[in-house]
Order: structure tokens, then C-alpha cells, then sequence
């Protein structure tokens, strides 16, 4: 085959250290922008990103170019420099070491989107660790709780 073809949509989601609230409302929609910039200079397409104060859900389509590591150590990296030189926090802006990723077929796009969209309502009434633990259970993904917060 002359080609690649690819359709590699992804839902990555991770949240600040220590669970700390620093991505403020206000603040959300200049991050939300910078990181969809850093998915495009990865020759990726960014399909929604939302979340709360804690944490962030990214559903993208990513090329074959990067590796899904290095795809995340330039969004999370990048963007933690841009938020601490461009938010200006009382305290320094980092994300929690290890992230979540699983992929998602073209048929469920659409689901991944409403419920990235519906974010602030979701953790009204749910807090982060359960919707993590839930989304590893429901793609049997084995974990260790003991190491799953650090």
C-alpha cells in the first residue's frame, strides 16, 4: 500500500498534581486553546477538551508521526510552562505525573464529546476518582490503587 490511512481517536485524560484546583473557569478556555494549538503542531485534530478546576478530558485524533507518550509529554509539558508563565498563580502549575488514554471508535465519537461537554454538570455530583475508576474498570485496564494517586 502506497498510503497510511489512519482514524486514531483518542479520550486522554489527567488531572493537575495533587488534584489541586488550579484550572480556574476563567482560566479553562486559554488553556483548553493552547493545548488544542500543541495537537495541531503534532499534526493532530482536536475533537473537544473539557473538564474542571482538577482535571482535563482531550478527545483528539492524533497522526502516526509521535507516539502517544511523547504526544502526551509535549501537551502536558508545554502547557504546564504556558500555564505558570501566562496564568500567574499563587502556586506552580503542574500536572500529575501519569495519565489515562483509551481509544475510541468512530461509532462513539459523538457520546466522548457530549460527555467531555458536560463536564462542570458530571462532577456536581461525582468526584474525580471514582470517573477514573470507572473508566479503568470499564476498559479492564488492572491497576493498584495504592500507586494510582501519586
Amino acid at each position: 500500500m502506497g498510503h497510511t490511512y489512519t482514524n486514531l481517536s483518542y479520550h486522554l485524560v489527567f488531572s493537575t498534581k495533587d488534584r489541586l484546583p488550579l484550572i480556574s473557569k476563567v482560566a479553562q478556555p486559554r488553556l483548553y486553546a493552547y493545548i488544542g494549538g500543541i495537537i495541531r503542531e503534532l499534526k493532530g485534530e482536536t475533537l473537544a477538551i473539557g473538564g474542571v478546576e482538577d482535571h482535563v478530558h482531550i478527545l483528539c485524533r492524533l497522526g502516526t508521526a509521535v507516539s502517544m507518550a511523547d504526544a502526551l509529554r509535549q501537551i502536558k509539558g508545554s502547557s504546564s510552562k504556558w500555564a505558570n508563565d501566562e496564568l500567574k498563580l499563587d502556586t506552580k502549575f503542574a500536572w500529575q505525573t501519569g495519565y489515562a488514554a483509551f481509544t475510541v471508535s468512530q461509532s462513539k465519537i459523538g457520546n466522548v464529546e457530549k460527555y467531555i461537554a458536560e463536564q462542570q454538570d458530571h462532577h456536581r455530583q461525582r468526584g474525580f476518582k471514582d470517573e477514573l475508576l470507572d473508566f479503568l474498570q470499564k476498559h479492564g485496564i488492572e491497576y493498584d490503587e495504592r500507586y494510582l494517586w501519586d
